[in-house]
């Protein structure tokens, strides 16, 4: 009589099952990993770029901001270069009003000795230190000459009084026979601050002419 122990082969089969199950139940845990790796990679990925791109950003800002600074620095250069043009362009207007001043007077002084010169009475030098002026001369009479004082006090740009030094009556040959030499020393005043006479105070009482 022969017997199949079929309980056996039900466990051998069972048995045969069991690692065929551990790998089925294993293959999710495989692909987990691979997708947390995957994710992470791409992450990385996605990061690296970023932190790159960044980068790029930054080096471009550094570039724009280091030109900046050469315009800048540039421009800075020019108004330097401006402020020292200007300061000798101020300088030089400085010299030139203090020239055109320094040839005001003499031609001032020379305007208003000519003006005051009577009839038949020339200079023959005119020397100026300053303000101090001595003026040498020739005439045919000592009235002119005194007259000409008279007319360089009335201009008001002679401080009064105007001394004559020296005059010297010398005999001519020729006509006009004889002449006056003169010399005559003032001084100027540019701005014709010569001192005038008082005005007679308000309510003053009129001199009276006696008789």
């Amino acid at each position: 009589m022969i017997r199949i122990n079929l309980l056996a082969t039900e466990r051998d089969r069972g048995k045969k099952k069991t690692p065929a199950a551990v790998g089925i139940l294993g293959q999710p845990t495989t692909l987990a990993a691979i997708v947390i790796i995957l994710l992470t990679s791409g992450l990385l990925v996605w990061r690296w770029r970023a932190l790159s791109t960044e980068s790029d950003r930054l080096d471009a800002e550094i570039t724009a901001a280091q030109q900046e600074t050469q315009r800048l620095h540039n421009i800075i250069m020019q108004v330097q270069q401006f402020e020292q043009r200007k300061a000798q362009l101020q300088q030089r207007v400085v010299l030139i009003e203090e020239l055109r001043k320094s040839q005001t007077g003499p031609v001032h002084l020379l305007d208003e000795l000519s003006r005051a010169l009577p009839p038949m009475l020339w200079l023959t030098e005119v020397k100026q230190k300053e303000n101090d002026i001595t003026i040498d001369g020739r005439s045919t009479t000592l009235t002119a000459v005194s007259e000409y004082v008279n007319n360089l006090e009335a201009t008001g740009y002679f401080k009064k009084s105007i001394e004559i030094v020296d005059s010297k009556t010398e005999v001519l040959p020729q006509p006009p026979g004889e002449i006056v030499r003169f010399t005559i020393k003032a001084v100027f005043l540019p701005n014709g601050a010569a001192t005038k006479p008082a005005a007679p105070a308000a309510g003053a009482a009129p001199a009276k002419s006696g008789g």
